[in-house]
């Protein structure tokens, strides 16, 4: 089976939708997948998930099973720069980088950072959630591998937003989500796919085909969006720039 990870358009998060540039990513979306062989939609509660996913339904004639985990991870954390709460995947190389715990992916959680706080009971609680997912498509998980009740070649796309996919892409790929949260970037709109690979009858593992692809804002001459980067060197402006726009 196929797992289609989906984050949301160019995000309004003020108003929790999509700004222009995101409706045209989501429109170019639709026209890429109206008629690609996926089973079912799932898709997070959010506005600009909603958003993002409601003209791809609407090409395919399909409905979304809304599932409320598949929301931005929601797991504040203490800013040692501020000492307020802040998301837990903003943090400076110099403040998580030197800890062997946080490439563990069974222990990322104990480590001096993370210990006591809200993101590792809400990454385990989702990933039992994930797992509960995939037993409903056949798929029971059995240690860091999976059992095959019932195989197939089922897609189901989740769309959603960058840090649940962290969350999730670790537990399907037994990787710290910490380095994910840090390490990779998906474009609004990028498409991540994992696939089951069963290579002895009835055993299985999830593995990563492409990360972040957006052959649909290709083919349509839209920009892929940096919506969630930072700065390329210290005193860059904020925003950067696609090297491929042209």
């Amino acid at each position: 089976m196929r797992i289609l990870l989906i984050r949301h358009g160019d995000p309004d998060y003020a108003h929790d939708t999509l700004t222009e540039k995101g409706w045209r990513e989501a429109k170019a979306l639709a026209a890429y997948l109206k008629d690609k062989d996926i089973t079912k939609f799932y898709c997070s509660p959010l506005g600009r998930a909603k958003d993002t996913a409601s003209l791809t339904l609407q090409a395919r004639g399909q409905e979304a099973e809304v599932l409320d985990y598949l929301r931005e991870f929601d797991a504040p954390m203490p800013d040692p720069e501020t000492g307020g709460m802040s998301i837990c995947w903003d943090y400076f190389p110099r403040e998580w980088m030197d800890d062997p715990l946080h490439f563990d992916p069974d222990h990322w959680m104990d480590s001096d950072l993370y210990r006591g706080h809200a993101p590792g009971p809400a990454a385990v609680e989702i990933g039992q959630k994930l797992d509960a997912l995939l037993a409903r498509h056949g798929y029971e998980r059995t240690g860091n591998y999976y059992r095959v009740v019932r195989p197939n070649h089922d897609t189901i796309a989740l769309v959603c937003h960058f840090g649940i996919t962290c969350v999730l892409l670790g537990r399907l790929l037994h990787i710290s989500p910490i380095q994910l949260f840090h390490q990779i970037f998906i474009s609004p709109t990028g498409m991540t796919m994992v696939e089951t690979e069963e290579r002895e009858e009835g055993f299985a593992h999830f593995r990563m085909r492409y990360l972040g692809a957006t052959p649909h804002l290709q083919l349509a001459g839209e920009p892929a969006s940096a919506s969630g980067m930072f700065k390329e060197t210290f005193a860059d402006p904020t925003d950067r720039m696609d090297i491929f726009k042209d």
